[in-house]
């Protein structure tokens, strides 16, 4: 199992970690941290070194009711990211955390190798067409709505099922586009519930009907601190016991705000998988 990132063949049967480095002021956890090139420089060198394989940059926060972010504004806040990365890191695998394609094609031209779309072409309908142009993987996010209206769209006749039809549709448009390195994300903390949250991890393996690798991001979200009556500078210990039950399910990529900690249950789990 293997997605094709500027001509590396990155293998993704053992799972993966992608880190998360919000540019915006305004996100559920990391919002307005990285204020300069240094501490950019200095999170990504620490990503890397604590076993990243991605680095997902993203420049419109999507945490429920965010504000509206202008595409000038967006792109301004991503593309001088990734061509700082990448002056001071060439190889990192950037992936870019956009649901626009005027933001994912100057995206990759600048260098980065995925699109991360949490709304898998609904917003833009130019995406998956741009997409199948650029020939890079693409990870595509279950949601309804919009950031600003997902959590009044909660409704489902039966959450997983839904999820699969949903994913078999916005597959099949991606395989005509001639989308080849298609990854699935349920969308925890989208257009979910608190329970509906847990429902979907405890059936998560019921996603590999669909044929794609899956991507579990948990990472300190409401499912969590909510539960655990805290807040989400202090979930970490709950994500990490979340994300076990997520390889447990099948995730091969973990998206994560803390990779060291991430990548220490990966190796667990390749240990416990290898008994």
């Amino acid at each position: 199992m293997t997605i094709n990132c500027k001509g590396n063949l990155i293998d993704i049967s053992t799972p993966k970690v992608m880190s998360v480095l919000n540019v915006t002021p305004d996100s559920f956890y990391d919002g307005g941290k990285y204020k300069d090139e240094s501490e950019i420089l200095n999170q990504v060198e620490t990503m890397i070194s604590d076993g990243a394989t991605f680095i997902d940059i993203g420049g419109y926060s999507s945490r429920p009711g965010a504000s509206e972010v202008s595409v000038d504004e967006e792109t301004n806040r991503v593309i001088p990211v990734i061509e700082l990365i990448l002056k001071q890191f060439p190889s990192t695998l950037i992936s870019v955390d956009t649901f626009r394609s005027e933001v994912a094609r100057k995206s990759i031209e600048a260098g980065a190798s995925i699109i991360n779309d949490i709304s898998a072409g609904h917003i833009d309908k130019n995406m998956i067409p741009t997409i199948g142009e650029l020939n890079v993987p693409y990870i595509m996010m279950h949601m309804r709505g919009t950031p600003q209206t997902m959590q009044q769209q909660t409704d489902y006749e039966d959450l997983v099922k839904d999820i699969n039809f949903y994913f078999a549709e916005r597959i099949a448009l991606a395989h005509e586009a001639k989308v080849n390195d298609i990854i699935v994300d349920p969308g925890f903390g989208f257009a979910k519930t608190l329970e509906q949250n847990f429902e979907l991890l405890n059936k998560m393996e019921l996603l590999q009907i669909i044929g794609k690798p899956v991507l579990a991001g948990v990472s300190r979200k409401s499912m969590i601190y909510k539960t655990l009556n805290t807040t989400s500078d202090k979930a970490l210990n709950g994500t990490t016991a979340l994300n076990m039950v997520a390889l447990q399910k099948g995730a091969k990529i973990l998206r994560v705000h803390d990779v060291k900690e991430a990548n220490e249950c990966i190796t667990l789990y390749n240990q416990l998988n290898s008994n």
